[in-house]
């Protein structure tokens, strides 16, 4: 493009119209669990990310689909895997730090995925973690911890990688995998489950991708992402879709609400990122409540909330809101996860059918399915989380919507 200087005395200069080069993307699966859920995103089609996966066990790293593989730690573990050891994990990744190192170059973000418990996800993931943040790539964990019934010091090693990883990366989030018992329909198979935590990390991954990645009316890109997850510890992430009258209002109620990842509640974030997609129907009203219900949602004075809007014909009369909020106090991110366990406890008692809102599952948008509700256009829409009443007062927003929710089954 050429333009014209009016001081130059007819002076002309260039201005490049070529787009600056996307950040370098990376999800990395660790582990047998972080392989299995790196192949789920993958398969789903996400575009803009690098796929790569880590092991101990040349055996699974073999059968994986996705073409970066790294085997570490041979001379340890003589590629049988780790054994459930942790300790053997993250010896087997100090082995190859050089390789490791070669795999993390060059990237602006990583996601680390992995499943906390067992061997190389648990000791693993945090050096890799750490890696990349000497790297000075933004770096994100998103990890799964194990079933009840797995016993004790599987959910203590857990437990002791989860607070290695929290020291090791900018934002983390964690799924217990107790809640895929509850959520999951009573005949659910093993497989089924497993594909629901999948869905969920991809869920999480591919919001932040897509913020990266696209370009709006009031655009937000890497370096928003950048400044409100480096050093933001606990991440809480929720995304809706509502149609209708109010739908922003709706959809964010949705989006503040939600039961799937730990720290289920907002309450207490001082960074927030609300991301907006609509058509040119999005009023401004409309979207000022949207914010308003948000920020009230925190119940923190200091909180300071950024805000992105995509304008896109296709959603018609729907609007889509995401939500990631961190830089939760140490108390406020202890009290949240205590929350979300109390809450997913009571879970067990009958909801009152009146009281029953429909939901699409996490295991029904693994199996392919559209993620929309049918029904009238004032009705809202969920992909993976539940949803909201339109009669439920403000006040009642740090109370997670699962809690008054129940799966129709």
């Amino acid at each position: 493009m050429t333009l014209l200087d009016p001081k130059s005395n007819g002076l002309k200069f260039e201005i490049q119209e070529d787009s600056p080069p996307r950040p370098k993307i990376r999800v990395i699966g660790v582990g047998g669990a972080g392989a299995n859920a790196v192949a789920h995103i993958m398969a789903s089609g996400l575009e803009g990310v690098e796929f790569c996966v880590v092991n101990t066990d040349l055996q699974a790293l073999r059968a994986s689909p996705v073409p970066n593989k790294l085997a570490i730690g041979l001379k340890v573990t003589g590629g049988q895997g780790a054994g459930s050891d942790p300790e053997v994990g993250r010896q087997a990744a100090l082995e190859d730090t050089e390789r490791l190192l070669e795999l993390l170059e060059g990237a602006a973000m990583v996601f680390v995925a992995a499943g906390l418990g067992c061997g190389t996800g648990t000791g693993a993931a945090p050096v890799i973690a750490s890696l990349a943040r000497e790297l000075n790539a933004l770096t994100a964990a998103v990890v799964t911890k194990p079933f009840s019934f797995e016993g004790g010091r599987r959910i203590a090693q857990a437990e002791r990688g989860l607070a290695e990883l929290a020291a090791s990366v900018d934002a983390l989030v964690t799924i217990p995998n107790d809640r895929l018992l509850t959520l999951a329909p009573r005949g659910a198979s093993l497989l089924e489950a497993f594909r629901m935590a999948h869905e969920i990390m991809r869920q999480a991954v591919q919001e932040i991708v897509d913020i990266i990645n696209s370009t709006g009316l009031v655009n937000r890109d890497f370096s928003d992402i950048r400044a409100i997850m480096r050093g933001g510890g606990l991440a809480v992430l929720g995304t809706a879709v509502a149609r209708g009258e109010n739908a922003a209002v709706q959809a964010a109620r949705q989006a503040v609400n939600c039961p799937l990842v730990e720290g289920a509640s907002i309450r207490g974030a001082r960074n927030i990122l609300v991301y907006v997609t609509g058509s040119s129907r999005l009023g401004l009203h409309e979207l000022n409540d949207a914010c308003q219900l948000i920020r009230e949602a925190t119940r923190s004075e200091d909180v300071q909330i950024n805000f992105g809007v995509v304008l896109n014909e296709s959603m018609a009369d729907a609007v889509k809101v995401t939500v990631i909020a961190t830089g939760f106090a140490p108390a406020a991110a202890d009290g949240q996860q205590a929350l979300a366990e109390s809450a997913w406890e009571s879970l067990a008692a009958p909801a009152e059918p009146e009281r029953e809102s429909m939901m699409v599952s996490a295991a029904a948008a693994a199996a392919g399915a559209s993620g929309q509700i049918s029904g009238p256009a004032s009705e809202q829409e969920r992909v993976g989380f539940a949803g909201a009443d339109e009669e439920e007062e403000l006040e009642d927003l740090d109370t997670p919507a699962f809690l008054r929710r129940r799966l129709l089954h």
